[in-house]
């Protein structure tokens, strides 16, 4: 077992995009996680897809600048959770987030990435949770036979504010859309002072896997702060086979006090600590 080590270009939002590259590449990390998130990081869809080749092509020839892999492209369409989920009610919006779905499926396969990442969506307090639920469950079975047509990778991330906010409903979605994967973030769940081991059985459904540090009542902290054991996780990860990436996920942003960490420090500290942690768990399972 040994994994790749990515970081995401949302993590440093204050540098130029090509000096982010830079900079991960100087972390000597494998790759990098590209935020599609439109009007609040470097990449925004509306504007790489006024020519999907042409962007592709250049995001895939300052990956290679810069010697790094392409793990992740996550799509986010607006800076808030609701205007354009997938299972908004109105049709029109939804169609609007198909659209750039398949855009972006697009824009991955020419930049040379195999995973793609989005959002859930939500539960409507106009409407019955349950209609909410549905609609997500449809547009996910759309989006995941997209997604195949591509030869991507997909999955959602389940997320705080989601329809998805803890391990049993991630289940149960992953469940009734046969196919669909998780990219897996412990830190919403310890958000909500959830057990790591009430998680842990969701990692058999990832195939993208988040790290930074959390502790209940912070969605991020200091490596030394965090309650996640990650050395658990990785040993869990060893036993069920888990193959995908591992991206270091700070973020700067005001949302949940998520701009009071120093970053480039922690995302060291937890290159650091996770090249260790693997060792010890190569050596614990050999196989």
């Amino acid at each position: 077992m040994s994994y790749k080590l990515a970081c995401a270009d949302f993590t440093f939002p204050l540098l130029p995009h090509d000096k982010v590259l830079q900079l991960i590449d100087m972390l000597d990390l494998d790759g990098v996680d590209i935020g599609l998130f439109d009007e609040r990081s470097h990449l925004w869809p509306s504007r790489e897809f006024e020519d999907i080749e042409k962007s592709a092509r250049s995001l895939s020839s300052a990956l290679a600048r810069h010697d790094l892999l392409l793990a992740d492209v996550f799509l986010q369409m607006a800076p808030d959770f609701t205007t354009y989920a997938i299972n908004h009610p109105a049709a029109e919006r939804r169609a609007h987030a198909r659209d750039w779905f398949v855009k972006t499926l697009e824009y991955a396969a020419a930049a040379g990435g195999r995973h793609v990442t989005i959002l859930p969506g939500v539960a409507f307090a106009e409407e019955p949770k349950d209609d909410s639920w549905q609609r997500a469950v449809e547009e996910l079975h759309w989006r995941l036979n997209k997604a195949n047509d591509y030869g991507l990778v997909f999955a959602v991330e389940a997320h705080l504010g989601s329809i998805a906010p803890d391990p049993k409903s991630a289940a149960a979605l992953v469940q009734q859309v046969p196919g669909l994967t998780l990219t897996l973030d412990y830190t919403h769940f310890t958000r909500m002072d959830i057990d790591d081991r009430e998680v842990e059985p969701l990692i058999r459904h990832a195939s993208h896997f988040h790290v930074r540090g959390a502790r209940p009542g912070r969605l991020q902290t200091a490596f030394k702060d965090s309650r996640i054991d990650y050395r658990r996780v990785l040993d869990v990860m060893a036993k069920t086979g888990y193959a995908g990436w591992l991206g270091i996920e700070y973020v700067w942003i005001d949302w949940e006090q998520c701009n009071e960490c120093d970053n480039l420090s922690e995302t060291l500290l937890f290159r650091d600590f996770l090249r260790a942690a693997m060792n010890a768990a190569i050596a614990n399972h050999p196989t």
